[in-house]
C-alpha cells in the first residue's frame, strides 16, 4: 500500500499557508497527486427568520460562501503554482448541513486526508465535522496535524496507541507507509487488563504483523496513571520525542450521524504532533 492521493480541504485563507505546506511537502515525499478542496460555508439556517426575509438572506450568504471559496481557491493556487507535484483544485459552496455529504464523497476515492486540527479558539465550530465525515463515512485515514510541529512523511518515531481494537488494527494498516519509513515504531499499549488480549505477551501480534513488513518494533506497557488514556498517550509522545500519533478514531451516533467520541477528540484537543486516525 502507498498514498497516491491524498486531499486537504481549506475553508478559510488562513487554512492555506497553515496547511498546504504542509500537505504539498508530505505529497512531494511520497510522489502522491494532491487534490484540496476548497469549501465556503454558508451556515444560513433556513426558516430562521422572518417570512419574506429568508430567501434575501439565503442569496446573500450564498454569495458570501462562494466569495470566500474563490479567495482560499485563489491563495491555495498561489502555492500550489510552486510545486511541482501533481495537483487539483476545486472550489464549492457548502450549507453547513450538507458539509458531511460532500467531504464524505471526495474523501472516499482518496488514500489519505490531511486536515488541521479542529479545536481552537481561532477554529470555527464546523472543523470537526470535516474529520467525522471524512473518517466514519468517507473512510479514509486522516492525518491531523498538530499546531507547531512539522508532518513528514519520514517520522523518527511512531507510537501507535494499541487496543486490540478493529478501529486500532484499521488505522495500523492504514499507516504502514508511515510505520515502514520510520526509524522505531513503539507500541503503546496503557492498562492492558482492560484489553481482550493475551496478557502474556499483550502487542505480540500486531507487532508480529509490522515486524514482517519490515518495521522496526518495541512494545511499551504503560498504567493508565493519569485519568485519561490520551494523557497518558501525549505523555509518552512527550517523554520519548515522538514524532507521530497513529490511533484508532472512536465515535457514537448522535441523531444518525456518527461523531468523534470523548477519547478520540480528547487526544485531538491536546496532541502536540500529527495524528493519524482511522476507524
Amino acid at each position: 500500500m502507498s498514498y497516491k492521493t491524498i486531499l486537504t480541504i481549506l475553508t478559510d485563507t488562513d487554512q492555506v499557508a497553515e496547511v498546504l505546506p504542509h500537505a504539498i511537502a508530505f505529497a512531494e515525499d511520497v510522489g502522491a497527486h494532491l487534490d484540496v478542496l476548497c469549501l465556503g460555508i454558508d451556515r444560513t439556517q433556513v426558516g430562521y427568520y422572518y417570512a419574506g426575509a429568508t430567501a434575501v438572506i439565503y442569496q446573500e450568504t450564498l454569495a458570501q460562501a462562494q466569495e470566500a471559496a474563490t479567495e482560499v481557491e485563489a491563495a491555495a493556487r498561489t502555492y500550489l503554482s510552486r510545486t511541482d507535484i501533481p495537483w487539483g483544485i476545486e472550489a464549492l459552496v457548502a450549507q453547513s448541513a450538507n458539509i458531511g455529504v460532500l467531504v464524505a464523497r471526495h474523501a472516499r476515492f482518496s488514500d489519505l486526508v490531511i486536515l488541521p486540527k479542529p479545536y481552537g479558539k481561532e477554529q470555527p465550530s464546523d472543523a470537526p465535522i470535516l474529520i467525522e465525515a471524512a473518517l466514519f463515512h468517507g473512510r479514509a485515514p486522516v492525518l491531523v496535524l498538530a499546531d507547531k510541529a512539522a508532518l513528514t512523511a519520514s517520522p523518527r518515531r511512531v507510537v501507535v496507541a494499541w487496543n486490540e481494537s478493529e478501529e486500532a488494527l484499521v488505522a495500523a494498516r492504514r499507516a504502514l507507509p508511515l510505520l515502514k519509513a520510520a526509524e522505531l515504531v513503539d507500541i503503546l499499549i496503557v492498562a492492558p487488563e482492560r484489553h481482550p488480549a493475551n496478557m502474556t505477551d499483550p502487542g505480540a501480534e500486531l507487532s508480529r504483523m509490522l515486524t514482517r513488513h519490515g518495521v522496526k518494533v518495541e512494545v511499551t506497557i504503560a498504567p493508565q496513571t493519569l485519568p485519561r488514556v490520551s494523557e497518558v498517550i501525549n505523555r509518552h509522545v512527550t517523554d520519548t520525542g515522538a514524532d507521530m500519533v497513529v490511533m484508532g478514531a472512536y465515535g457514537h451516533s448522535r441523531f444518525r450521524e456518527a461523531i468523534l467520541g470523548g477519547a478520540t477528540r480528547n487526544q485531538l484537543e491536546h496532541a502536540a504532533v500529527p495524528v493519524l486516525m482511522a476507524h
